[in-house]
């Protein structure tokens, strides 16, 4: 509640505020109307009842006014709805905005942690439970504790003060009753939830591993992992359900038990002629409007309880700390040619198990530096650090000499291009995907972009051309397209360094010389970084760093490095004959 609170009367929102006590006036309003209306009914009743004094005509200012507090009530009501919706619905997008930031703001460390679909089951929840808590928190649990409070004192000062301390007892204990059984059968809401996001997430990672799923043939695999979440999540929910049966049986007893009691009291009275059958039919009428709201107090707080329970889930995310954030007196990076250095930079996932060890190189701007190694040696690490996904542990990573912890993420990160080894496209158009990479490009922008990365031909015989949709994570095109889309996403974006990472280890050969032209081509004048496993798309590089096991074995140019016979030449030597195995097969499937 305290976290929601600052979004409810938030700092310098003055509309905002003036809305909330507009709304807690008509809230006030409604409440008056309700509690007055039995009232007049009692007044009516008397009037129409006593054959003394039996009327000659309809007391028709009585029903008018009746009539009119009825009409009030709900209009009351339905401006204050009216008016707080803003203030509500505010809240619910000002929170959920700010929880999308801070996930976009955290490291990649609890990225790589994360359950996508638990995730978004959260914040799903979490603003749903705002909404939920909003609505009736405000305008159900403290209209009926303020409307409990003028029939109590109603009671007593109209009959006595038993009649108030009766109907205070039975709402004590009904509230009473329902906190301890609500707080008890907590744990089993909690479980069902746990179990749900638990089949949720495992539905949605099945479903986006669609491809890998049906390569093995593992879709009743798949299909039994989803049933034993399901059938967990089953039994909790059968056990909140039960004992959501014992709390309704015991509400329905207390206010049975109190609702007898009072009107036996109201009943004595009349005979006694101490009441009349208007003030019978009061205090009839005042309890009924009463249990209606009692009634429905029990739902609405499971309701909140489980509505807290899911905002709690949702504003611990924004409690996970971003691990990587701008310093306080970052400035953005200065424009510069774009040369990179890395200064003895330490730096390890966990500390127990260190992956670079005091690795220095420079890139002079406009050159390009190769970065190869076996798998595991910490080469897609240093493209993580350049971006600074992580910081390092020690030493410094300096963008034409500004130390990148000095400097703003959002302007580091707009100075370099990467193109990845896994292009992963958003569910939208192909021209949505490629300007991306500068989102208020114009057409031309775009369509020029993809001409320089020699995909326009292709985007332009589809179809739909730059409208096709390309499918969740790019499905609908193959490899090589993806990796056009990514380069011509790149060229948009007009980065002074680029970083490619394995961009090309995932293709065939045919589709990798073209897309290394395309690179050659865009990289022509750019600081470039490559990090590459075949040795055969790096031969033109300035320089060649040879990683082993995060510290740097060898470096040098190509044609050096062969001559000095050592880890490269020997990669060199396996990798040509690899190839010649492949061009063997390939020639002999050919045929003659």
């Amino acid at each position: 509640m305290q976290s929601l609170l600052p979004y409810l009367w938030p700092r310098g929102r003055r509309d905002t505020r003036v809305r909330v006590v507009v709304a807690m006036g008509f809230l006030a309003l409604a409440k008056l109307a309700t509690v007055w209306v039995p009232l007049l009914y009692r007044d009516l009743v008397d009037r129409l009842s006593d054959p003394a004094h039996l009327p000659v005509a309809l007391p028709l200012a009585l029903l008018l006014a009746y009539g009119g507090l009825r009409v009030l009530q709900i209009t009351f009501a339905e401006l204050r709805d009216w008016v707080f919706a803003r203030v509500a619905q505010g809240a619910i997008r000002d929170v959920a905005l700010q929880t999308f930031r801070h996930l976009h703001g955290l490291a990649l460390r609890f990225h790589l942690d994360r359950q996508t679909g638990g995730l978004s089951r959260a914040v799903e929840r979490g603003t749903k439970g705002i909404d939920f808590l909003l609505t009736f928190m405000l305008f159900n649990i403290i209209p009926t504790l303020l409307e409990i409070t003028l029939v109590c004192g109603i009671l007593w000062v109209m009959f006595d003060a038993w009649y108030a301390l009766v109907t205070f007892v039975t709402i004590a204990l009904y509230i009473g009753y329902t906190l301890a059984v609500t707080e008890w059968r907590l744990k089993y809401r909690r479980r069902m939830n746990e179990t749900d996001q638990e089949a949720n997430t495992r539905a949605i990672d099945s479903l986006l591993n669609y491809e890998t799923v049906k390569y093995f043939g593992n879709e009743e695999w798949e299909a039994r992992r989803f049933d034993d979440a399901l059938a967990r999540y089953e039994h909790a929910a059968v056990t909140s359900k039960m004992s959501l049966a014992m709390l309704n049986i015991g509400q329905a007893a207390i206010i049975g038990v109190g609702l007898t009691a009072i009107m036996a009291m109201a009943g004595r009275g009349v005979i006694d002629g101490r009441m009349t059958v208007g003030d019978f039919v009061l205090v009839n009428t005042y309890l009924i409007q009463l249990y209606m709201p009692l009634n429905f107090l029990g739902f609405v707080y499971r309701e909140i309880k489980q509505a807290l329970t899911d905002m709690e889930s949702m504003f611990h995310l924004l409690d996970v700390p971003a691990e990587v954030e701008d310093a306080a007196d970052a400035v953005p990076l200065v424009a510069g040619p774009g040369a990179v250095e890395f200064d003895a930079v330490e730096f390890g996932y966990d500390p127990r198990r260190p992956i670079l060890h005091e690795l220095s190189f420079s890139v002079p701007a406009g050159h390009k530096l190769a970065i190869v190694g076996a798998s595991g040696a910490g080469k897609s690490t240093i493209a993580r650090l350049l971006f600074r996904f992580y910081d390092v542990d020690a030493g410094a990573i300096r963008v034409d000499g500004q130390d990148i912890r000095t400097v703003s993420q959002a302007s580091l990160r707009q100075a370099i291009g990467v193109v990845p080894q896994d292009t992963v496209l958003f569910n939208d158009t192909v021209y949505y995907n490629i300007a991306y990479g500068r989102p208020d490009a114009s057409p031309a922008e775009v369509e020029q972009a993809a001409r320089l990365a020699h995909v326009h031909d292709f985007i332009s015989a589809l179809p739909d051309g730059y409208q096709t949709m390309v499918g969740e994570r790019g499905l609908k095109l193959s490899g090589g397209e993806k990796q056009r889309v990514a380069i011509a996403r790149t060229i948009l974006k007009a980065p002074r360094i680029l970083l490619f990472d394995e961009a090309t280890s995932a293709l065939d050969t045919h589709t990798e010389r073209g897309i290394q032209a395309a690179l050659r081509e865009i990289s022509r004048g750019h600081t470039t970084l490559v990090i590459a496993h075949r040795l055969s798309t790096v031969i033109d590089a300035d320089e060649i760093i040879v990683l082993e096991a995060g510290r740097i074995a060898e470096r040098g140019r190509h044609a050096e490095l062969l001559a000095a016979g050592g880890r490269y030449a020997s990669m060199w030597q396996r990798q040509q004959e690899v190839a010649a195995v492949e061009d063997d097969v390939a020639g002999a499937l050919a045929g003659p």
